[in-house]
């Protein structure tokens, strides 16, 4: 069988892709992955042959243009409200899930994010590349929707791998849900009029499934999985931290408890930054009984003056084998590190910020008991956080919450179990086709 990744340019993007990708390689498929020139390095350092579509996508040089698109987007709107708004995909308050919204957030994100991420140029590559390849099985990441068109226009079947929860399913089925009960012409459909030329543009139509593809490989537990109608198929999270080396120092065990203090890959190669202080983030450890291992480039130290006397500071360390040495660890939200965390049934506090999932995910997390996160939105207030973390050591609820969600993941069946199942459930689709 012959098996085509498409992924965003984003290292954490691809990263949730590698295990499945081996996996399907041990088995004796033929595995390719193609993505923006930028990943190129990326891929190729996994040992992963890669196939470059479109244009770089340049994400250090994208933030602006992104905000701009953002606001061009909403001007489209009669009564446009703030253009952040109109991007909180995670909004499920029912009182704000007007028609009206709906409509204006896929606008924006339409305009602003999936048309920008396959643009014209890569979805042309894409299309050519499956055609001359012609893979049996495209796996593409939720938001590289030309993976599917390519899918469609050589007679694959196609499946999304979620990166975080799937606030596009959900979202989407809202949309449809609420354009069903207006007048046929006041029914606004961006996506699917984008989508729709797009695919005709060689010689398919729209369907459902180029939105969310014909099954979703979901590696989140299933309890802390927003609620679709959509065919999915459970996976389990196998964590991928790149290349790394373990450190002399991680080789021997803690001589006291641990806590990882960790910002993600995805604030210093996507968004550029921390919308988090990082010295309030110190100041609040600073006083507690535990070693405290963080992973903060030189960028992200500018602006400390002082590291506390428990701190070990750490450009980069492999999650994977830092963590089973941890007794909680203090992130920012993002999937992999969250995912990373579930895996190794360490207790989490989460200091959220807007981006994509990360708001919905904590609150998730604290749901299930396996961890906490600051109150209000707010500074961060460095008593409050080293309360949070000392509270999260000292009771043992946190402990055993975060080990049920652990065995939940394990529970799931591996990327080697999967390969059978993708192949029958490939077989099945493209007899249908």
């Amino acid at each position: 069988m012959r098996v085509l990744f498409v992924t965003l340019a984003a290292p954490p993007h691809f990263f949730a892709q590698v295990p499945l990708a081996w996996a399907l390689r041990a088995a004796g498929h033929d595995v390719r992955v193609a993505s923006q020139p930028d990943l190129m390095d990326t891929v190729t350092a996994a040992g992963l042959p890669a196939v470059p579509v479109g244009p770089r996508l340049a994400q250090d040089e994208s933030v602006e243009k992104l905000r701009q698109r953002r606001e061009k987007a909403a001007e489209r709107l009669a009564e446009p409200p703030d253009a952040q708004e109109l991007m909180r995909m995670a909004e499920d308050r029912p009182e704000r899930l007007t028609p009206d919204f709906l409509d204006g957030l896929f606008t924006v994100m339409t305009s602003a994010i999936f048309q920008n991420f396959s643009a014209e140029e890569t979805v042309d590559d894409l299309v050519a590349l499956a055609r001359r390849w012609r893979p049996d099985l495209v796996v593409w990441d939720t938001l590289m929707m030309g993976g599917a068109v390519a899918a469609r226009a050589s007679g694959a079947a196609h499946a999304r791998l979620l990166y975080g929860l799937d606030l596009v399913g959900a979202a989407r089925e809202r949309h449809l849900a609420a354009a069903a009960g207006r007048p046929r012409g006041l029914r606004e459909d961006p996506l699917a009029e984008w989508l729709g030329w797009t695919a005709a543009r060689y010689g398919v139509g729209f369907t459902e499934d180029l939105v969310t593809g014909q099954w979703t490989l979901d590696p989140a537990p299933a309890s802390l999985r927003p609620p679709t109608a959509l065919p999915w198929v459970p996976v389990r999270h196998v964590p991928y931290n790149g290349r790394s080396v373990v450190p002399e120092w991680l080789r021997e065990p803690p001589a006291r408890r641990r806590v990882c203090l960790t910002l993600g890959l995805s604030f210093r190669e996507v968004m550029g930054g921390e919308q988090t202080s990082v010295p309030a983030l110190l100041e609040s450890l600073g006083e507690l009984d535990a070693e405290v291992v963080a992973t903060l480039d030189s960028g992200q130290l500018a602006e400390v003056g002082h590291v506390p006397g428990n701190v070990r500071v750490v450009d980069f360390v492999p999650l994977d084998a830092l963590l089973p040495t941890c007794s909680a660890i203090v992130h920012q939200g993002g999937f992999g590190t969250a995912q990373n965390a579930l895996v190794h049934g360490v207790p989490q506090i989460v200091v959220p910020n807007d981006l994509w999932d990360i708001h919905p995910r904590a609150a998730l997390i604290e749901r299930s008991g396996a961890g906490l996160r600051p109150s209000g939105s707010g500074p961060l207030r460095p008593a409050e956080l080293r309360g949070l973390v000392t509270r999260v050591l000292e009771e043992p609820s946190y402990a055993r919450n975060a080990a049920r969600l652990r065995n939940e993941i394990e529970a799931a069946p591996s990327p080697a179990d999967l390969v059978p199942v993708l192949q029958a459930l490939t077989a099945r689709h493209r007899r249908l086709s």
